[in-house]
């Protein structure tokens, strides 16, 4: 008889960058109260938070967006991560069903990264199908990780002159760790 290993992932560390945006109510406490939620994740430990910043809507109308970008340590696979991310929309009050997309929202938390997994299904697509279109997710992100690549597509600072033309600005509000 053969000698089978299993192998157990669960004490694996991963790197995941999650994206977290507001434009109704009150923007800074959304995500405030959202930082402080991703601090409560199972087997995860919030490692930073980029400035936050303002921004447009794209593609849609309504009131500017106050976003920023979340660096997480995880053992937590991609997709049990995905749905605590969902978990904490809903605690926050989002609506996902029936909504328009890129409507007005009190809070949005996307699954950028997750070190350099490709994953493409149903509920859940990393690297983040936007991520590499979007000033206000490419800047933030590149304030926690200058040098850091997307799967699949290449160093993030190269799609930052192709999104220069979207209006994002630096937020005096300080991103509490």
């Amino acid at each position: 008889m053969g000698h089978i290993e299993i192998s157990d992932n669960r004490n694996v560390k991963r790197t995941a960058y999650i994206g977290l945006g507001a434009n109704q109510g009150d923007v800074l406490e959304s995500l405030k109260a959202a930082l402080d939620s991703l601090r409560s994740v199972e087997q995860s430990s919030l490692v930073a938070v980029s400035p936050f910043y303002k921004s447009a809507p794209i593609d849609a109308p309504g009131p500017d967006y106050l976003n920023a970008v979340a660096q997480l340590e995880t053992s937590l696979e991609p997709y049990a991560l995905l749905l605590h991310l969902l978990d904490i929309e809903l605690m926050l009050g989002r609506k996902r069903r029936g909504g328009k997309k890129n409507a007005p929202r009190n809070v949005d938390l996307d699954l950028l990264l997750v070190d350099d997994l490709i994953i493409q299904s149903t509920p859940l697509t990393l690297p983040h199908p936007r991520l590499h279109v979007r000033a206000f997710v490419l800047r933030p992100l590149l304030d926690l990780a200058p040098d850091i690549g997307i799967a699949g597509q290449g160093p993030a600072q190269g799609f930052l002159e192709s999104v220069a033309d979207q209006r994002i600005e630096l937020m005096e509000v300080p991103a509490e760790q």
